[in-house]
């Protein structure tokens, strides 16, 4: 007689299943809105989840069926998070757009979603119109967290539905997201994410050696919901239980230092330029934060100095990690095992493998201790751009980052540049990356940017541009870097900059600087 194997439960990776879990198991929980005249709106996961179905029966009304694209232009709020969930929950997809581009950039990426709903915060209403002006297959404008001018309020339809929808009758393979690359280095493209893509991204990050949220944090995500999955966190957060801080439009230093004190903040997530702005707000007012342990920092080298601030001043651990779109964006988080250091990323999870190459994506026989071209692949990268019919990695499935890097003996990886910014000197290679990070470490340098300047003789040489605080001489600039590096890599000029122009993503504009800079 044939033996007859065992056989476990199904249960499909789809992210409605956090928040269903969320309000079963820890109701009460809740998720915290910050506002501009600063009210600070509550709701337990309970009442948020029940207040997602009823957007998704809204959705359904309107037409909206599984695979359809649903755009959001929202800021960070517990509507969005609604959105989000309601859009997900019912097999359609949640396409964020970036209110920090313009109306034409975005027109041209909702052409390409074909999305006929889309979903705007009030105050981006006058933008989310001149988009439906450039892009007329939108057929309906939803209005969130606030007044409706010029579209339809949401929360009166909410409140008038009385259906909940049903969620997650799709398969776990289906797409749940679409985000477009930053674009800081050329045209952005699209980027899928499915349920169980977003799903494990989502369990990898909430390991001890992650970012090891617990529900006992209260997470403070200034990382913007239109971005990249606010790198997973309103996912995380209702996995676990923990408290969702959000803090609308204002992310200056006064306003979440408020909300930080206000919610009991444990640990926030953004991109160092916030955290340099949250310094400064300290250091002139004296405040103290003594709920938050821990900063965890992405989407941009760190600063030492800025890392430094941080440590001393507030007492907290600062976590590096190192990530893009197309990883969901986490790749690697630095342990809390390990000792800080702002040059180190992070280590891989589990689900995520790394492999230097040399330029013409050959494997490095040696992976430890020498500078390579960065491939990724796993779980949670991405394996085709939307739209696009071929394959966005090797025939290995490996995915080309564009970043450079090494793999230090103990894994963990140390990202050194990228090759789209290398300066090419009398046929030489400079690497703008590590004059950066030695700049950047003098105390007086918030943000330093180094490109290449056309050249008569040698092609092109670099050019150091800073944003500082008070005084410091072209001297001490360049001292930082005599006898570091070579001394034809001294960049040529020094430029001071009142302000740092910032990409979308709070990345360092380099395609500005090189327009406004670059040319000898």
């Amino acid at each position: 007689m044939p033996i007859i194997d065992g056989e476990m439960q199904a249960f499909s990776l789809t992210l409605d299943k956090f928040l269903d879990h969320a309000a079963k198991w820890t109701p009460n929980a809740q998720v915290a809105t910050a506002h501009e005249d600063g009210r600070i709106d509550r709701a337990g996961y309970a009442d948020l989840q029940d207040r997602a179905r009823r957007v998704s029966a809204v959705l359904e009304a309107l037409g909206v069926r599984g695979g359809d694209r649903v755009a959001t232009l929202a800021w960070n709020s517990q509507a969005h998070v609604e959105a989000w969930f309601a859009i997900m929950g019912i097999g359609a997809v949640c396409h964020t757009l970036n209110p920090r581009l313009t109306a034409e950039q975005l027109a041209a990426m909702v052409v390409q979603s074909e999305a006929r709903i889309v979903i705007a915060s009030a105050d981006l209403a006058p933008l989310a119109r001149n988009i439906r002006e450039l892009a007329p297959h939108i057929a309906r404008l939803l209005i969130i967290d606030g007044e409706a001018e010029g579209g339809e309020a949401l929360a009166p339809m909410i409140d008038a539905e009385a259906r909940r929808a049903v969620w997650g009758r799709f398969e776990e393979t289906a797409p749940c997201g679409l985000c477009f690359t930053s674009g800081t280095t050329g045209a952005p493209k699209g980027v899928t994410y499915t349920h169980r893509s977003s799903y494990l991204h989502t369990l990898r990050i909430l390991q001890a050696d992650g970012m090891a949220i617990s529900g006992a944090d209260a997470v403070l995500a200034v990382v913007p919901m239109f971005h990249a999955n606010a790198w997973g966190l309103p996912f995380a957060a209702p996995a676990v239980g923990a408290k969702l801080v959000l803090p609308g439009r204002n992310t200056d230093g006064a306003s979440l230092a408020r909300l930080i004190a206000a919610e009991d903040v444990t640990i926030g997530v953004g991109v160092p330029t916030v955290w340099s702005g949250l310094m400064d707000h300290i250091e002139a007012t004296g405040l103290a934060l003594p709920s938050l342990k821990r900063i965890i920092v992405g989407g941009a080298p760190m600063p030492p100095a800025l890392m430094a601030r941080l440590e001393q001043r507030l007492g907290v651990r600062v976590q590096t990690s190192w990530g893009m779109t197309e990883l969901s964006p986490c790749g690697v988080l630095a342990p809390l095992s390990s000792p800080g250091d702002a040059a180190v990323a992070g280590r891989p999870a589990v689900g995520v493998d790394l492999l230097l190459t040399d330029a013409d994506g050959v494997a490095l026989t040696q992976q430890r201790g020498v500078e390579g071209h960065l491939r990724v692949r796993g779980a949670s990268v991405v394996a085709r751009y939307f739209g696009q019919e071929g394959p966005a990695t090797d025939a290995q499935g490996w995915f080309a980052t564009g970043d450079l890097a090494r793999i230090a003996d103990d894994g963990v990886l140390i990202i050194t540049g990228r090759s789209k910014d290398l300066i090419k000197s009398g046929g030489e290679w400079i690497n703008p990356a590590e004059i950066e990070a030695l700049v950047c470490a003098l105390p007086e340098v918030s943000q330093a940017a180094v490109i290449g300047r056309s050249h008569p003789k040698w092609g092109e040489r670099p050019i150091l541009l800073v944003e500082a605080q008070g005084d410091i001489s072209d001297e001490t600039l360049l001292g930082a870097l005599r006898g570091r590096v070579a001394n034809w890599w001294l960049p040529d000029a020094v430029y001071r900059l009142p302000r740092m122009p910032l990409a979308a993503t709070g990345k360092i504009d380099k395609l500005r600087l090189r327009s406004e800079y670059g040319v000898g």
